[in-house]
């Protein structure tokens, strides 16, 4: 959050949204007690900005009122509800205002009587994170079907509050073994960098508003082995399998042995007995750079599953499990002391951001309060005026399909920068990476020693 504040310009639209299929013959009162529920029960829907930038959450049940929030939209004559959400997801981040306490906004889609509508439901992002969505939604559920039953929802209880959470992490940032951490992250900063980019990255100039992207799709075949396979015969997990991918694409296209990575962590953390975070809502996101050092690696051995893809996924796992508390020294470090965060604050944030956010159901089945078939509609949640912290982000998922697991990769980047080409020639060559990565993991022969019509069709696969 810190961060997010550090970086000045608006942030009255930064939000995450989701599209839930809400029961036939759903109503508006019902909804709403259900919504009611899930804000009361969850402190950080509650929250309000301050002016000094601190976050104040209202303790009192109902101060926050759901019937305010949720808009109807009658959708019973449109078939395609597509258009209907893109201009929704476009409308309603604008109805929020953290600095007056409007974190969450709904849109009922109601389709009639005899057809199942659809739930828009956006929060801000100061007051939600990807797994918070793992607790909102089946709570929704819940309230749904007591009230259904004609019951008083009655929602699991919260364990660590986030008004404790938060107050640890600033104990924490103060911790004296906590404060040795920050050589090590002056260290990481201070690693050989290649500049990305045909310019420097200009904050004020490039913006949410001039990010183009690409999005690309790894096969079930090659996808599957990256969760399973190449993980367990390296020794490591699937976030590091897909950083290990990332620096051999990167070194091989930049010509460097260096690469320096800004990743996102989930960001819960046990750092002291007896917490339990397990269902709290709120942004508990880290974020902390990783130098991948591949010196000495034959790059051209690792991209074609040689002996050299075992040794750097090795490496980079191990890189990874040496930092502490997976990286949430560093943003403590940065952002919570004053007398650390002046040598932390001197070499700028890597030019790549990577987020791993872990395996999904895949929208597009119709169950009630599933992720619903339009959610490849929604827009971004972003705030246009916003400046970049990346010069290029990658943000990868993985789908659960009836067909089996797919790799989903967004890549952003500010136009002027980069180009659409050059983005594309490193995606590909990172799903080559993580190809030779397989190939290495199932003990196959190395990719030099395959047919033309092998490479051919494996290039035909990864086109898929």
């Amino acid at each position: 959050m810190r961060w997010l504040l550090e970086r000045g310009g608006p942030i009255d639209r930064l939000s995450q949204t989701v599209l839930l299929t809400v029961p036939a013959g759903a109503e508006q009162p019902r909804l709403t007690a259900a919504l009611q529920a899930l804000i009361d029960h969850h402190a950080m829907l509650r929250a309000r900005l301050t002016q000094d930038g601190e976050l104040d959450v209202a303790d009192a049940a109902g101060c926050v009122r759901a019937a305010d929030l949720l808009d109807r939209r009658d959708v019973s004559r449109i078939d395609d509800l597509r258009a209907a959400v893109a201009e929704e997801s476009e409308r309603v981040p604008g109805l929020l205002d953290p600095a007056a306490g409007v974190m969450v906004r709904a849109v009922w889609f109601d389709a009639g009587p005899d057809r199942a509508g659809r739930l828009l439901l956006v929060v801000h992002h100061l007051a939600v994170d990807g797994v918070s969505w793992r607790i909102l939604v089946p709570d929704l559920e819940t309230a749904w079907a007591a009230l259904a039953q004609g019951r008083t929802p009655k929602l699991p209880p919260v364990g660590t509050s986030f008004r404790r959470w938060s107050a640890l992490l600033g104990e924490e940032a103060r911790r004296p073994e906590r404060v040795a951490e920050a050589g090590l992250w002056r260290r990481v900063l201070a690693a050989p960098r290649t500049p990305l980019g045909g310019r420097p990255l200009d904050p004020a100039r490039d913006t949410a508003a001039g990010l183009r992207s690409l999005r690309l799709t790894l096969p079930a075949g090659t996808t599957g082995p990256l969760l399973t396979t190449v993980p367990s015969t390296f020794g490591t997990g699937t976030q590091e399998v897909l950083l290990t991918g990332l620096a051999l694409a990167v070194a091989d296209r930049q010509g460097t042995e260096h690469v320096l990575v800004d990743v996102e962590g989930h960001g819960r953390e046990e750092l002291t007995p007896g917490l339990d975070l397990s269902r709290t809502v709120g942004w508990f996101t880290s974020l902390y750079p990783v130098h991948l050092d591949l010196t000495g690696l034959d790059l051209s051995d690792a991209l074609a599953a040689g002996p050299a893809a075992e040794t750097a996924a090795r490496r980079v796992g191990q890189r990874l499990r040496e930092l502490p508390d997976r990286g949430i020294g560093f943003g403590l470090l940065r952002h919570l002391n004053p007398d650390t965060a002046p040598g932390l604050s001197e070499h700028p944030a890597p030019a790549i951001g990577f987020n791993y956010l872990g395996r999904f159901a895949a929208p597009g089945h119709a169950a009630e309060w599933a992720f619903a078939p339009e959610s490849g509609s929604l827009g971004s949640g972003t705030e246009p005026g916003l400046g970049t912290a990346h010069t290029l982000d990658l943000n990868a998922v993985v789908h659960d399909l009836d067909t089996g697991p797919r790799l989903v990769a967004d890549w952003t980047w500010p136009d002027g920068v980069l180009t659409e080409p050059e983005v594309r020639a490193l995606a590909d060559s990172w799903f080559a990476a993580l190809t030779a990565l397989v190939v290495r993991a199932d003990g196959a022969a190395p990719l030099t020693d395959l047919s033309q019509d092998e490479l051919d069709e494996l290039a035909a696969g990864l086109d898929g």
